[in-house]
């Protein structure tokens, strides 16, 4: 687990590797084969340069702005149920379907986000999707899981092996999930009930710093230390996250002992899972 210095160094190194495995991982693979309902392994792949093409800006010393005025105009918008539409126009705008080109691009890209933030402060913010403050360990963190749930859906696809190490994964919960709820989660969330019922969440894994989060009158904000818990989630971090993403079914995940869910009152979870949810585009061709 450790500190944000010891993670902000862990996600450094996590990075240009999973990077190297998922251009390796797209170089052998068929660019036309399907890796989503809609996606190709082509458009799968561009999709994530698109995405480290905007953190080279974003993460940029001079705090540029996007290049493209269309894109640039969108993601201060943006919530988690229209950033399907910000991904589609981003891959309409985004026409390279090369596979040698997007590794190219991709494995110079990481290149640059790294060199960037050396000397970065990883608690310092910048401006993210739906006007919201992601921290700069936040950032890389969330590329992280970008590279490992593409490269999952892209290696079912071509029956490739993909390994989604937990400790690699627990880097998205500890430092983008838990980083944006330290700060703003400015429109992202905007459809979550706005009601008085609180339910308080404490999410335990071996691999990630215990935490309890709450929602509240439409908030996500962490939890004081023992504070009232109503539901208590031990999970392993690769597992959680497919289950975030739409890849694995919360029925399957439990069935592997790997996402355990008890407290005093259980049944809030899928309500605070409404309300605190990840974008479930770029469907798998089957999620089990």
């Amino acid at each position: 687990m450790g500190d944000v210095p010891e993670r902000w160094a862990s996600v450094r190194a996590v990075l240009p590797a999973v990077t190297a495995r998922f251009a390796d991982l797209v170089g052998a693979a068929d660019p036309k084969a399907l890796a989503t309902s809609e996606w190709t392994v082509a458009d799968t792949a561009a999709h994530v340069v698109a995405i480290a093409s905007i953190y080279t800006t974003l993460l940029a010393p001079d705090g540029a702005e996007v290049a493209d005025p269309a894109l640039a105009e969108r993601i201060p918008t943006v919530t988690v149920d229209t950033v399907a539409d910000l991904n589609d126009l981003a891959l309409r705008r985004f026409t390279e379907r090369d596979p040698a080109a997007l590794t190219g691009m991709l494995r110079s890209m990481v290149a640059s986000i790294i060199d960037m933030t050396e000397g970065a402060d990883p608690e310092s913010t910048v401006p993210w999707l739906g006007a919201s403050r992601l921290p700069v360990a936040g950032v890389l963190a969330h590329f992280v899981n970008e590279l490992l749930i593409h490269g999952w859906d892209i290696a079912r696809a071509v029956d490739a092996p993909w390994p989604m190490p937990s400790e690699e994964a627990g880097l998205f919960f500890d430092l983008f999930i838990i980083g944006l709820a330290r700060n703003d989660f400015g429109t992202l969330l905007d459809d979550a009930p706005r009601d008085d019922r609180r339910i308080a969440v404490a999410f335990r894994s071996r691999h990630t710093a215990p935490v309890t989060l709450v929602l509240h009158r439409g908030r996500v904000t962490v939890g004081e230390p023992g504070g009232r818990v109503d539901v208590r989630v031990t999970f392993d971090p690769a597992v959680l996250h497919l289950v975030l993403f739409g890849r694995v079914s919360r029925v399957r995940a439990a069935l592997t002992g790997k996402l355990r869910v008890t407290g005093r009152r259980p049944w809030l979870l899928p309500t605070f899972l409404r309300a605190v949810r990840m974008p479930t585009n770029a469907v798998p061709l089957s999620a089990g």
